[in-house]
């Protein structure tokens, strides 16, 4: 029998999927104080360092990869493997629980759907389910696990919000092998039953730390109670807060620690405050920053759905090609804005904290703070979407002195 997509094909040949971790996940009640960061903290020059080669202990070939799964990393281009990947995948394919400590960018999806993707098709009784804080995110590991398991003939389901339930609920009716989604859906597709998850003996949970900030520990605890008793588990997370630490204790047992993080925050990036006073002059002060030539992409945050449209219909009267993303709106809508910044059709994106996992644009130039973030471990997330490839890139954040 022929091996087939990833995802089973639905209407004019294409993969089924609905999106769905719903606005109320993603902003539940109000706005939480945000804790104080001394400016300090957002000032420091780029130290633009020549990357050391890393010299890898393996190379795909030596990890004993099913040969589908090779054949298509090849395709990929995929011939040395990252630090990441070098120390996790013959961990995960030797069925341990894994911890990776490791920033967005350094490969992990791959470190965790390669050993999961070669099991699920070596296995045939094991199943997995992969948990991301955000729709972008849980699209992105989709779209990684779709190509490195391209033709072989496995079923997935994409659980995020946006979207009626509708495909969804086509996609579980194949009782598919690998769900992936944000908590929120998962858990409202628990509590109809319309998904069993009891035969999951493998998990993940991608950036625990920031589905912890927004307040999904109740929704993770849930779904991890009702997984096999004797899965493997994967979490990777930026950092290793108590919190994180503490679910990781309650559903591993012996995990292998692994850190590929080399320090708070990218070298690469050159940082620095503007300050203001009140919203005084501020929306002048964002203009002068993005008429300069070196302004070529940027990424601007602001707290709420409100406050970031109506800073993106602005800069839009002003004269730039801007537009928002949010939790307000719906997936297709966000897809279409992310397709458009990808594509540089407009060069600067307006987003609340949605934006700070799982957007994957390298030449993002500048990535300005218009509002404070929460904490400092946002402020990481928020500029580590610059800086990239060995690019110095910069971030700015408004402060009212």
């Amino acid at each position: 029998m022929s091996k087939k997509y990833i995802l089973r094909s639905g209407r004019k040949g294409q993969a089924r999927k609905s999106y769905n971790s719903s606005p109320r996940s993603q902003n539940r009640g109000r706005q939480p104080r945000k804790a104080y960061i001394h400016p300090s903290k957002f000032i420091q020059s780029a130290k633009l360092q020549p990357e050391e080669a890393y010299a890898p202990m393996h190379s795909f070939q030596d990890f004993g990869l099913d040969s589908l799964i090779m054949q298509n990393l090849l395709a990929m281009g995929f011939h040395n493997p990252s630090p990441i990947q070098d120390q996790a995948i013959p961990q995960g394919l030797a069925g341990r629980d894994i911890v990776g400590i490791a920033h967005t960018g350094t490969g992990k999806t791959a470190a965790f759907a390669i050993p999961i993707l070669h099991r699920l098709i070596t296995q045939p009784g094991s199943k997995a389910i992969i948990l991301a804080p955000t729709r972008e995110l849980a699209e992105q590991i989709e779209q990684q696990c779709r190509t490195i398991g391209k033709g072989s003939g496995l079923d997935g389901a994409l659980l995020i919000g946006g979207t009626s339930m509708r495909s969804q609920l086509n996609d579980l009716r194949y009782s598919p092998r690998i769900i992936i989604g944000t908590p929120g859906r998962i858990k409202d597709h628990l509590n109809r039953g319309s998904l069993k998850i009891s035969d999951c003996n493998i998990v993940v949970l991608d950036e625990v730390d920031r589905m912890l900030d927004m307040g999904f520990v109740h929704d993770i605890t849930y779904i991890l109670n009702q997984t096999s008793s004797t899965r493997q588990s994967f979490y990777f997370s930026a950092t290793l807060e108590t919190r994180v630490k503490r679910i990781i204790e309650s559903f591993s047992y012996d995990p292998v620690y692994i850190s590929v993080k080399s320090g708070d925050t990218n070298n690469n990036i050159d940082q620095n405050i503007i300050n203001c006073v009140g919203n005084e002059k501020k929306i002048d002060k964002l203009h002068d920053i993005l008429i300069k030539d070196e302004t070529t992409k940027a990424l601007v945050f602001d707290d709420t759905h409100r406050s970031v449209e109506n800073l993106s219909k602005e800069l839009a009267s002003r004269g730039f090609l801007a537009d928002s993303i949010h939790g307000g709106k719906s997936q297709p809508q966000r897809q279409r804005v992310l397709k458009r910044f990808k594509n540089s059709e407009i060069n600067i994106l307006v987003a609340t904290d949605v934006a700070a996992r799982g957007l994957d644009v390298s030449d993002i130039t500048h990535v300005i703070n218009y509002s404070l973030p929460q904490s400092y471990d946002d402020y990481v997330h928020r500029i580590g979407r610059t800086g990239r490839a060995g690019k110095v890139g910069y971030a700015l954040t408004f402060v009212d002195r």
